[in-house]
């Protein structure tokens, strides 16, 4: 059977731009300069310039450059800054590719934000590998690379904290993360449970009564955390486990009068606390235990949203040994470039209709 040769993107060709992108092509001056990027396994080409070249277009879309590929070289001009940041950006994206991993937009994003930060973009994107690197989760089903500086910085917090506080909007990857490091610790058997938990807050709504037992009146709260599970771990495992008790899902009032030794204890939502029930939850912690509280100091779902018990802990706890606080900016948001926008939008000044 014939090998499909690698799609060619000839550098006297022309692309239509991303919608409402302006066109990019090469262009002359004084303060431009080509710069090259050889690949050795042309078979990854695809993969990685995307259908239809939907990597390079974001690349040049973002960056304003203009890259052309010929066999296996890649051609970049623009400015030097530029230029330098799109070629180390492929090769990285590349060398995530050569190790058996996935790329796609997310992951383009990903790694022009961390190219801001050279130092953070050589944990998640150097070619001797990522099997030890301290910002990657590996799980069952996937293996997991931060996408952010924060997220770099999180995973790492996750590794070596006692309590850590994920305070950021929506999108951000604070629970995703949170689950996917507590599931690598679970099968690693430095824990022997997890536990993960949320307030029963409707979001500005009132559901009224919901039919059926205990659980699935909670779990429609309860489901944004099954979703992470699943995507971590076989379906098989996930059902074996909840039923051994080894993954716990419950809401937070069912935390009252309990110690958690040996357990990864994650309250999701935490913005949806009263500092009393924020309290309680904290010093569930035991011998051997990690906790991650995530929430959304701008998302209060509470009658009162002055009062939420996430704000308070962070004020009361801020500078105690073993507990870190990572704060993620809608400019971290790795879901998709609009939800960034759509959060910005909402969180700035009001606007006359």
């Amino acid at each position: 059977m014939a090998k499909s040769k690698p799609p060619s993107r000839d550098a006297t060709s022309r692309r239509a731009p991303a919608r409402g992108a302006p066109a990019r092509g090469p262009v002359s001056g004084s303060d431009r300069v080509k710069v090259e990027a050889e690949f050795d396994r042309p078979q990854l080409l695809g993969p990685l310039f995307g259908q239809y070249d939907q990597n390079l277009i974001a690349l040049e879309n973002r960056l304003g450059v203009y890259i052309a590929a010929r066999g296996n070289r890649v051609t970049i001009e623009g400015e030097a800054d530029s230029a330098a940041r799109a070629r180390d950006v492929l090769t990285g994206l590349y060398n995530r590719l050569a190790q058996g991993l996935g790329v796609d937009l997310g992951d383009v994003e990903g790694a022009l934000s961390l190219a801001q930060e050279p130092s953070l973009f050589g944990l998640t994107h150097a070619d001797s590998g990522l099997a030890s690197s301290p910002s990657v989760i590996r799980t069952r089903r996937k293996v997991i690379v931060a996408r952010s500086p924060t997220q770099v910085r999180y995973i790492e917090a996750l590794g070596s904290h006692d309590v850590i506080f994920a305070l950021g909007p929506a999108g951000t990857g604070k629970t995703y993360l949170a689950v996917a490091q507590a599931v690598s610790q679970l099968v690693a058997g430095s824990v022997d449970r997890l536990v993960l938990s949320r307030p029963a807050v409707e979001a500005g709504e009132r559901l009224g009564f919901l039919p059926g037992d205990m659980k699935d009146k909670v779990d429609p709260y309860l489901r944004p955390l099954y979703d992470a599970l699943y995507d971590m771990l076989p379906a098989e495992q996930v059902e074996r486990r909840l039923a051994s008790g080894e993954i716990e899902i419950a809401p937070l009032a069912f935390m009252r009068g309990r110690t958690l030794s040996r357990a990864f204890i994650i309250l999701d939502e935490a913005q949806n606390t009263t500092p009393l029930q924020m309290k309680m939850f904290l010093t569930r912690f035991g011998e051997g235990s990690r906790m991650v509280v995530c929430g959304d100091p701008n998302q209060v779902d509470l009658p009162n949203p002055g009062s939420s018990g996430l704000a308070d802990a962070v004020r009361k706890l801020d500078g105690i040994e073993g507990i870190a606080t990572l704060r993620f900016s809608s400019k971290e948001v790795v879901r998709h470039p609009i939800v960034g926008k759509i959060v910005d939008a909402y969180e700035g000044p009001p606007q006359d209709a």
